[in-house]
């Protein structure tokens, strides 16, 4: 559709759209396809086996695998409440709801009583398993599957002693000690899937085997092109849409897009060919407003953080001297003015804004922080000097080809880097190397990273423990180690949030990343979507619930020329 009918057709929508804010209020409309441009629009499905542990699991079986708890979206701002649902894996508590729980309480400090929903069914899947309940079972080998996996994060599950089915629809978990993350690691988090006995019997890692509770059910996959997931007519829940119950989900089918070229994933929008397009650069948002005025949009701070990782145990990286310079000698202020066009914070990273209680801003931060976000390449010099470097060095710096962000801002960050006599090799990777050079830490001393938020303790603890997946660093150190254990294990949630601000202000301090800015990103979406608000997440980057309460007003759409 070219602008002067775009433009054209913006009067219709305003008379067809009036109440696009307050859809909710609409009666539903079942049927229809929804097509989504991804979140994560390079990225294919890493793996279909729960046990693979890869971060991107959710994304991809959480329209199929249902958990013990949701995020309650009936508090999304849209509804006026006070969350977005877009950060990647942070649930406050009063943003919970059970999905396969029932309820929950414990019964003492150390004993979780779950109880499950009866008459939720798994579908029929031929050759794989006939039609069933879903019991307390389930839940017990889905659990047990993960703890003994060999893929599984170390002491991801040490505070629990056991798991087990009490009667057929409750389950008790049996703590060894407290851990603040007690819903999000078998709860609602990454790796919290609940899946059949017979799906993993058939073989979980084939897409063809996928069965689960949820709202969908995965009916073909083509690597690196599209997801398609299908209703799954035994569903059980329900979204209440002015005072009625409606079965969910709303549409036919679902498709998650896999589109590497940046272009290729606006002109589709532009198109009407994708309903949605979770992630937009900001590059592209003025020309969309343009040529597609009708969208709908939501501008986020990205829950990714940015940095350049420099590995601790090698040398020249193990000098702090070395690591504050490097941070000094880039400019992120004009890497936020220019580069991002002010689209971007220059402090958001590991602690997220939206963190209430944990966050601290730059302003609040001692000095020896706020020096590394100040631009002073003289005392880069001097620093690298005193460590034994007075003319530079040179290291390797492993990228991910599937970051366009990322290949276009490590040559200007070189570019910094080479006025204080430090020069880099810059060495693209295809996603799957790139994500396997960390994970067996076999990375190159320096690694640009795009690392999720998650949430306020795993974001200190992922990147800066020994052993940990995500710890591109490297970075070790035992009495900092003890400390986080430490946060872990507090129950009150202000003892909490004060340890984590202090682990913050120490890890940023030691500088084994150069921090880099955090930008904003963008989802736009076609007015035909209704029941939407730009939510991205319902867990740990699960967005299946979300999914499942959208429709497609399919007059609309027809109305509008597509």
């Amino acid at each position: 559709m070219n602008t002067q009918a775009s433009s054209m057709l913006a009067g219709v929508v305003l008379a067809l759209c009036a109440a696009t804010a307050n859809a909710q209020s609409d009666a539903p409309k079942y049927g229809g396809t929804l097509e989504i441009g991804s979140v994560y629009p390079t990225i294919s499905a890493l793996s279909w086996d729960l046990a693979d542990w890869n971060w991107k699991q959710n994304y991809d079986t959480g329209q199929v695998y249902e958990q013990l708890f949701v995020a309650d979206l009936s508090k999304s701002r849209r509804l006026g409440g006070k969350y977005s649902f877009q950060a990647d894996a942070w649930l406050p508590e009063d943003a919970i709801r059970g999905e396969l729980a029932e309820s929950w309480k414990w019964l003492d400090p150390q004993t979780l009583e779950v109880r499950l929903r009866k008459g939720v069914r798994f579908p029929a899947k031929p050759g794989v398993m006939e039609e069933r309940e879903l019991v307390a079972d389930d839940v017990v080998f889905s659990y047990t599957r993960q703890a003994e996996s060999a893929k599984k994060i170390p002491t991801y599950f040490d505070h629990l002693a056991k798991v087990e089915a009490k009667d057929k629809h409750t389950v008790l978990f049996r703590f060894s000690k407290y851990n603040a993350e007690w819903d999000y690691r078998f709860g609602w988090g990454y790796y919290s899937g609940i899946m059949p006995k017979e799906v993993a019997t058939a073989g979980a890692g084939n897409w063809k085997h996928v069965n689960g509770s949820g709202p969908f059910q995965l009916t073909q996959f083509v690597q690196g092109n599209a997801s398609t997931y299908t209703r799954n007519a035994l569903y059980w829940d329900t979204e209440k849409v002015g005072s009625k119950d409606f079965k969910l989900p709303f549409v036919d089918k679902m498709v998650l897009r896999t589109i590497k070229d940046e272009a290729t994933r606006n002109t589709m929008l532009r198109t009407g060919k994708l309903d949605v397009m979770e992630g937009i650069r900001w590059t592209s948002v003025e020309e969309l407003k343009k040529s597609a005025p009708q969208l709908q949009w939501s501008r986020w701070l990205s829950f990714t953080g940015q940095y350049l990782a420099m590995r601790v145990d090698t040398k020249p990286f193990n000098d702090i001297r070395v690591r504050r310079a490097l941070n000094m000698a880039v400019n992120k202020q004009e890497i936020v003015k220019q580069y991002y066009g002010g689209n971007a914070e220059l402090f958001a990273y590991p602690q997220h804004p939206d963190y209430e209680g944990y966050f601290e801003p730059l302003s609040a931060m001692p000095e020896n922080v706020k020096e590394l976000f100040t631009y002073n390449p003289d005392k880069a010099r001097k620093l690298l000097a005193e460590a034994g470097y007075p003319k530079g060095f040179k290291f390797k710096v492993q990228v991910c080809a599937c970051a366009p962000d990322h290949m276009e801002l490590l040559p200007l960050i070189a570019a910094y880097l080479e006025q204080v006599n430090v020069r880099i090799e810059i060495q693209p990777m295809e996603y799957g190397a790139f994500l396997s050079a960390m994970t067996t830490r076999t990375n190159a001393p320096g690694y640009m990273m795009a690392n999720g938020h998650t949430n306020p303790t795993t974001t200190i603890r992922k990147s800066f423990v020994p052993g940990q997946v995500w710890n591109a660093a490297q970075w070790g150190n035992d009495a900092y180690t003890k400390r986080v254990e430490a946060a872990f294990e507090l129950r009150d949630l202000g003892k909490r949030q004060e340890a984590l601000r202090g682990l913050t202000r120490d890890i940023l301090a030691e500088a084994p990343y150069i921090w880099l800015p955090t930008p904003y990103m963008y989802t736009a979406w076609w007015p035909w979507v209704r029941n939407y608000g730009g939510e991205l997440r319902a867990g740990a980057v699960r967005p299946g619930p979300i999914y499942a309460r959208m429709w497609i007003d399919q007059d609309m759409k027809k109305k509008l020329g597509f």
